[in-house]
């Protein structure tokens, strides 16, 4: 079976473009043949890359010439099936791995003021995308729609008239070998030595860029809230936001106590340091570093609008509260920093995580593509 997979933008530390390499060697592995389209891979494997890079000026330029391209590149080629990550009407499954957009600008207005929201509404890339994405959902050719959690599935019952039965839910896979609670008697002190934090002082990890949606200014100010005194935050993960959140902490007199590490090749270390994940997202359809952090073992904060809510069993391996209410998200925190010293509490997030291999990721993709390819 010849499949190609469409994916714009690869940054290594990025949680979809993981999935994509993931996806793809698994793939591969299964006898599958695999070739990605995107401006720049750096995935490697047994994958074949074929890059499409026109020229252009500014986001809506950017995206529209990357559409024509792949879509131009994949119809010269006799592909069984073209999967797309990006919102293309050529490609016969959509992986909804960045959700619905028309659902982020939502949910993102509930934290602007109101010219920014007004801004955010006129706003040309914003115009585009939505166009795009209605396109995409209307087309005929569109077979199937892979939704990574399902509250994605919902949002595009929702918002698009689409038949349910192109609507399914597949999980990100998580190598469950390399993310093990084992990683924190490998890592945890010598990595804790490394940042000058003690062996008792609790540690809550973030791990992801899109500090403003993902909530790190919110972090910073909920750890700055907890009676916990001896508390740290580690950042893990580059954005441009980075000076303002070193900025606010500072002014909040916890600058000490919260540790930006850029982005990582290697985010195993940084879990097995931690003692509790958090994401308090504006939005994030399912985020692979919380399906990591259970898999090490390490209870989750996050949002409702989060797909790793459905994984979380409040009080067990985690909680869920509004990523917006500081005082909430401090006590979740706080919570799931005392979770994470139980062993039970341990247990209960690697249970969670330990269905969603990689090789059960891939075998439900390779029978999704089997059953569209043989009605082709």
């Amino acid at each position: 079976m010849r499949i190609a997979l469409i994916r714009q933008r690869y940054n290594p530390f990025g949680g979809a473009e993981r999935f994509v390499a993931r996806a793809a060697d698994a793939l591969a592995a299964q006898g599958a043949s695999v070739t990605v389209f995107a401006r720049d891979w750096q995935g490697g494997g047994d994958v074949k890359a074929v890059r499409c890079d026109p020229f252009h000026v500014g986001r809506v330029w950017r995206d529209w010439s990357f559409a024509r391209a792949a879509c131009a590149a994949t119809a010269r080629e006799a592909f069984d099936l073209v999967q797309s990550h990006e919102r293309l009407s050529c490609c016969d499954i959509y992986r909804a791995g960045d959700g619905v957009h028309r659902q982020w600008l939502e949910n993102r207005a509930r934290s602007l003021g109101p010219l920014a929201r007004l801004a955010q509404s006129l706003g040309p890339y914003h115009r585009y995308v939505l166009r795009a994405e209605a396109r995409m959902f209307a087309s005929p050719r569109l077979r199937a729609v892979i939704c990574n959690s399902r509250m994605v599935r919902a949002e595009i019952r929702r918002h698009f008239d689409l038949d349910d039965a192109k609507l399914h839910v597949i999980y990100n896979g998580v190598d469950t070998e390399a993310f093990h609670p084992r990683v924190k008697a490998e890592f945890r002190a010598r990595m804790r030595a490394r940042l000058g934090i003690a062996d008792d002082a609790p540690v809550l990890l973030f791990v992801g860029s899109g500090f403003e949606r993902k909530g790190v200014a919110r972090l910073v100010a909920a750890l700055a809230a907890m009676s916990a005194r001896d508390a740290h935050l580690v950042v893990v993960g580059k954005d441009k936001a980075e000076k303002q959140c070193r900025a606010l902490a500072e002014r909040l007199g916890i600058g000490a106590r919260v540790h930006f590490a850029g982005g990582q090749q290697d985010v195993r270390p940084w879990y097995g340091l931690a003692d509790a994940f958090a994401l308090p997202t504006l939005y994030d359809p399912f985020p692979n570093a919380a399906l990591e952090a259970l898999a090490c073992g390490l209870p989750i904060v996050t949002s409702p609008q989060s797909g790793a809510a459905e994984l979380v069993e409040t009080g067990v391996n985690g909680y869920v509260c509004d990523a917006l209410d500081i005082r909430i998200l401090s006590r979740a925190c706080a919570d799931a920093l005392a979770l994470g010293r139980d062993p039970a509490a341990q247990a209960a997030a690697r249970h969670a995580a330990e269905p969603l291999d990689i090789a059960s990721m891939a075998t439900r993709l390779l029978a999704l593509y089997r059953s569209l390819a043989g009605h082709r």
